[in-house]
């Protein structure tokens, strides 16, 4: 480009919660070949912004990701959300925010972990870091297109989940996610639907049934069974037929449908399975996983048997 024009360039603004997994993300959106920059004052963004590409790569090409936290040199969550809409509304730039969150706890048991101080705790316990930045980030928070938990996320999940959102994939295709879990260890955080299948007859309580698991034919004939199985089986399917376009045409490009039964290892997985089924054969790409395929069966979870 000449005279200093430039024309309009993708943006993503990665911050949240110190140690809820900033590093890695930035880390894995520079693999995937945008350039990540941490840590930048604000003031140095336009430089920043009209300064040439790096060599071998083309100009204005090259998608941005800035990583800003409350380590970062004046940072105001106000000013950061009123630049943002400077750039988007005086420059014409594509920008988007992601916001990293995570439990209390969780970022206590982290940081002890790895023995680190709190960037805002660093005479005081990590507590008292934690609850200042959440106060600070709160505004980044309500603002960001993208928020994501990683309180029960592993290093790999966060990078599968990135990649899945800014991998490339089409804003008119979502990303679809199936999964099932069991209530007895927690709903997932992420889900952004969520559907109780423990109306559904239990296999848990048929001897022969027990060790299986929904993936079972077995299990799934025994579910089926069930007399109401059928009518909200369609009614679900219909449901999710119905909004996922909508989805789309909102640009939601990521959405996670999670299924629940007592132990996560029978009726969610059936269902989760025969519903991937189903919206594959309506067009979609569904990613199947099951949280709780692989626990132990109790019965002190299961509560009583009900007969049929």
């Amino acid at each position: 480009m000449t005279n200093g024009t430039r024309r309009p360039r993708r943006i993503l603004l990665v911050t949240g919660m110190s140690g809820a997994g900033k590093s890695t993300v930035m880390n894995c959106l520079e693999d995937m070949g945008w350039e990540a920059v941490e840590n930048l004052p604000l003031g140095l963004l336009d430089r920043l912004l009209a300064a040439p590409q790096a060599l071998g790569t083309l100009e204005d090409d090259r998608p941005l990701a800035l990583g800003i936290d409350s380590r970062t040199r004046g940072f105001d969550a106000e000013r950061i959300i009123m630049r943002i809409k400077q750039l988007r509304e005086l420059h014409g730039h594509d920008v988007e925010t992601v916001f990293l969150d995570c439990s209390g706890t969780e970022l206590e048991r982290r940081f002890s972990e790895t023995r680190r101080r709190h960037p805002l705790a660093q005479d005081r316990p990590v507590a008292d870091g934690i609850a200042r930045e959440r106060e600070l980030t709160g505004p980044l928070r309500h603002w960001a297109e993208h928020v994501f938990d990683t309180t029960e996320s592993t290093t790999n999940e966060l990078q599968q989940r990135i990649r899945a959102r800014f991998g490339g994939a089409k804003p008119e295709d979502p990303t679809l996610t199936v999964m099932s879990f069991g209530y007895s260890r927690g709903v997932p955080r992420n889900a952004d639907l969520v559907f109780d299948v423990r109306f559904l007859r239990n296999p848990h309580w048929d001897a022969k049934l027990r060790p299986q698991t929904g993936l079972d034919e077995a299990v799934g004939a025994h579910i089926a069974q069930d007399p109401a199985y059928d009518q909200a089986m369609r009614q679900i399917e219909a449901l999710l037929l119905l909004l996922l376009p909508r989805y789309a045409h909102e640009g939601k490009s990521y959405v996670t449908i999670a299924f629940g039964c007592t132990g996560g290892r029978h009726r969610s997985v059936h269902v989760a399975e025969r519903v991937a089924s189903r919206l594959r054969y309506a067009g979609f790409s569904p990613t199947v996983a099951h949280r709780d395929l692989g626990s132990t069966p109790l019965d002190a979870m299961e509560g009583e048997p009900v007969d049929a």
